[in-house]
């Protein structure tokens, strides 16, 4: 076995394995410093965190040596378990600030939804390598198997997991070769249904989100708070930043939820523009590399697969990036590898073993050869 993982270590991607590390590492500094160092709950937060990023660590390297064609044929089945957890979640989940996210089982709790990105990409992978979404019917069939998981999280409600579910879905049609006139249209359609959304599908919290993204202003002490200390702190980081452990508005309490859906902020605050050139690059670096594979690779279900999980991680940089400076609203969704929480890393490294096994089988010559 031992043997085994060595092999696969020397014929992956170990770009991709290094940025993914360093990202996660530099989430546990960025957690200490949001949670208030040793003063605050810091040292127990960036502790837990960094045993999930062990944990993690190895789950992508226990991913990678299963294999992505192994996890393809059972995908089916990851599928359906992860709709009963979708449903139970909605069912039975404690509500925790109105929502239902959480289950919990022998003291362990995890977020199902988090989990279901990666079955979503690989039912959908199977079933668009077999059924490729050409015709209306293969495409509403398609939209068909994403519509469970989304109606689900909905009901939790979980409106931000909805969105990037919708994404991963886009990302992978497109790759399958859905023309551009059936997305087009799905998109029109989502559009021209905003307001009957509005009306009887959002919760009033969320359509206060939807208002304050316009205007921050309008409630400034209220459901605008969080946007506009957001970014007072990025515009405060400057150039250079005020270094770490030096932020104010994380230190002072003014800024909320700073070590998970804010953790931008309070790294954009201490690290600066230049910090955040170097943040986003090696974000670029790693979708690149992630794209990279799949554009390499010949079987058609790594390149939908690749694309699932490019478009998961880009849409959730690019909405927790802008809801921190105010170009998106805000959803609550982690900004992966630096937010605190267990559930999103360990998934999120099991995507990239996912990745990591399609560069070994499909795209390292060494290992084709």
């Amino acid at each position: 076995m031992l043997a085994s993982l060595k092999e696969d270590l020397s014929l992956t991607d170990r770009v991709m394995m290094l940025c993914a590390f360093m990202l996660g590492l530099w989430g546990v500094f960025c957690i200490y410093s949001a949670a208030g160092g040793v003063t605050g709950r810091g040292f127990d937060y960036a502790l837990r965190q960094a045993a999930w990023l062990f944990v993690s660590f190895a789950a992508m390297l226990i991913t990678m040596m299963i294999g992505h064609r192994k996890l393809l044929e059972g995908a089916y089945y990851l599928f359906y378990l992860t709709l009963i957890l979708l449903l139970l979640t909605a069912l039975l989940a404690p509500k925790v600030k109105g929502a239902q996210s959480w289950l919990g089982f022998g003291g362990i709790r995890f977020q199902p939804s988090e989990f279901a990105k990666i079955a979503i990409i690989l039912a959908m992978s199977k079933f668009f390598s077999r059924y490729p979404p050409l015709d209306i019917k293969t495409f509403f069939a398609g939209l068909g198997v994403i519509a469970l998981p989304v109606l689900l999280v909905l009901l939790q409600p979980d409106a931000g997991s909805a969105l990037v579910y919708l994404v991963i879905s886009f990302g992978m049609l497109l790759t399958a070769g859905t023309p551009l006139k059936y997305l087009g249209s799905i998109i029109g359609l989502g559009l021209a249904s905003l307001p009957v959304l509005i009306m009887f599908v959002l919760k009033d919290y969320q359509i206060n989100r939807l208002l304050v993204f316009l205007d921050p202003m309008r409630d400034p002490l209220g459901s605008g708070y969080n946007v506009i200390q957001s970014r007072i702190a990025v515009g405060s980081g400057g150039f250079a930043g005020k270094g770490f452990m030096l932020g104010t508005q994380s230190k002072l309490k003014f800024l909320p939820e700073p070590h998970t859906d804010f953790i931008f902020s309070v790294f954009s605050e201490e690290f600066g523009f230049i910090g955040n050139l170097i943040l986003i690059a090696l974000f670029a670096l790693l979708l690149f590399r992630i794209i990279l594979t799949g554009l390499k690779c010949r079987d058609r279900r790594c390149k939908i697969l690749t694309s699932g999980v490019a478009s998961w991680l880009w849409f959730q940089m690019f909405e927790s990036i802008g809801m921190s400076i105010g170009l998106t609203p805000v959803t609550g969704l982690p900004l992966p590898f630096l937010s605190y929480g267990g559930s999103s890393l360990l998934a999120t490294f099991i995507a990239l073993g996912l990745v990591a096994s399609v560069y070994i089988e499909e795209v390292n010559t060494k290992r084709r050869f």
